[in-house]
């Protein structure tokens, strides 16, 4: 269709030009109706400059399998594109929304080439003023957000030394415990070997060791106050046999699940041994020894399989030694990410409520841990240290829905439609960047073609993560 010059002068867009420049403009571009449908999509190269001349238009992004509407217009002038082609090669050149019409339209069409001529020859000190600009928040956005980055890496980093010290602390201190115990029993050994117990009798006591290592292993969970009721009977007990310290005894053998009927056994199994100089306090602490030795071994193994726990979610965590792309369990993900995050949750109840009948998931699941610790962190600061922590996941048609929920004061309706912008925080200054959620729809969206919103009231705010159970293509 023919340009017309009068036309273009009418537009906002235009209106300043001179007419040298607006002849230029109708030599150079065309004008074209478009019928009800795609004018172009999302990530196809960006070819064209478009000026509406006539019309309605409808851009949209695309989030998962879903075209979400985000402006719509039918104001004459408004433009859409190519409209990056001045930053060259610097920029990806592909259009970063979808445009369609809903009615035939006019478009006034630039090639991006003579768009960013045009550009370059019409606008020098703007065109400086636009590049310093969008790179400039760029390089700051890159750098802000690599700083993020290594203070949260820091904060897990100092999260994880304090988790691990605590069990090799207690597999130090039990390891050297386990040593005095041994040496005990090694001299009790010696004064068994110089005593005159029948060869029976030495059997049974010997079994009466055994029975009290199988006790260790299957001793019940009790309360404090069971333990202390119990600890009680039993120091009763080694005073009324006349055993010295029964009540530092007592204790030791309540933890091996160990009764009064046990130490009757080794009481009968003493008298009988009476006359081969066999007492009922030797035994006891024959067995206490054994006792010990067995629940310090428990301790030290508990305390190394902890670190070794530790380890492997630090692993899972950042995914070392795995591809960046793989398909995992979602739960192994949230999982890992609460272990790396336990220091910051103490004092915080966490819920976790999960779908196990959920499908493996494609992810770059290292980048998806990161959005995980970006809204638990927020949760927990919004909670100001305190309160109850939701986990939830569940399948929502064809991607896995994930809830990070907490108790806290919500987010005012206000500003909720900028939590997702860079730089925008309510954190006091110097307390947080405001690229967290920034990186972490980036990441969702962006790269996992995903969903990410919140939904928020006075003591309950959810924060929502959608991602596709069947892998597409990352975005640009």
């Amino acid at each position: 269709m023919e340009c017309d010059i009068e036309e273009l002068r009418t537009l906002f867009l235009f209106e300043a030009l001179s007419e040298a420049q607006l002849e230029w403009l109708c030599r150079q571009g065309t004008v074209e109706c478009v019928e009800p449908g795609w004018v172009y999509r999302e990530g196809e190269p960006a070819t064209c400059f478009y000026v509406l001349l006539e019309g309605s238009l409808i851009m949209s992004r695309r989030v998962g399998e879903d075209d979400v509407e985000v402006s719509r217009s039918d104001q004459r002038g408004v433009y859409t594109g190519a409209w990056q082609a001045y930053l060259g090669d610097r920029v990806p050149q592909v259009y970063n929304n979808s445009v369609r019409v809903t009615v035939a339209s006019r478009f006034y069409l630039l090639d991006a080439a003579k768009f960013a001529q045009l550009m370059r020859e019409w606008f020098p000190m703007a065109l400086h003023l636009l590049e310093g600009l969008f790179f400039g928040t760029q390089s700051t956005q890159q750098a802000i957000g690599q700083r993020e980055r290594l203070l949260a890496l820091g904060a897990l980093s100092a999260g994880l030394t304090h988790e691990l010290n605590n069990p090799a602390s207690a597999a130090v201190r039990a390891t050297a415990s386990l040593r005095d115990r041994v040496a005990g029993m090694r001299h009790k050994l010696a004064l068994i070997a110089e005593g005159s117990l029948e060869r029976a009798s030495l059997r049974t006591l010997v079994g009466l060791q055994e029975e009290a290592v199988e006790r260790v292993a299957k001793a019940p969970a009790l309360s404090p106050l069971e333990a202390s009721d119990r600890e009680d009977l039993l120091g009763e007990w080694f005073e009324a046999n006349g055993i010295a310290d029964g009540w530092d005894l007592a204790p030791t053998f309540v933890a091996a699940g160990l009764d009064e009927s046990f130490l009757e056994k080794v009481a009968v199994t003493v008298a009988e041994a009476t006359a081969q100089g066999a007492t009922v306090e030797g035994a006891i602490r024959w067995i206490n020894y054994t006792v010990e030795t067995e629940l310090l071994m428990n301790e030290i193994q508990d305390a190394t399989t902890r670190v070794s726990t530790l380890v492997g979610a630090a692993k899972q965590y950042s995914q070392m030694d795995r591809a960046p792309f793989q398909t995992v369990d979602i739960h192994d993900l949230l999982s890992s990410t609460l272990l790396m995050l336990s220091r910051k949750l103490e004092g915080i109840e966490v819920v976790k409520e999960y779908d196990r009948s959920l499908p493996p998931v494609p992810v770059y699941a290292a980048e998806i841990n990161q959005v995980w610790t970006n809204l638990i962190d927020n949760a927990v600061s919004a909670m100001g240290g305190s309160g109850t922590l939701t986990v939830r996941t569940a399948r929502d048609e064809d991607r896995v829905l994930v809830e990070i929920g907490d108790s806290g004061p919500g987010v005012p309706e206000e500003i909720r439609t900028r939590i997702f912008e860079p730089f925008f925080t309510t954190k006091p200054f110097g307390e947080g960047t405001g690229l967290g959620l920034d990186i972490s729809w980036r990441i969702v969206v962006n790269k996992h073609h995903g969903d990410i919103r919140v939904l928020s009231q006075p003591g309950e705010t959810r924060f929502q993560v959608r991602l596709p159970l069947v892998a597409q293509a990352a975005a640009v």
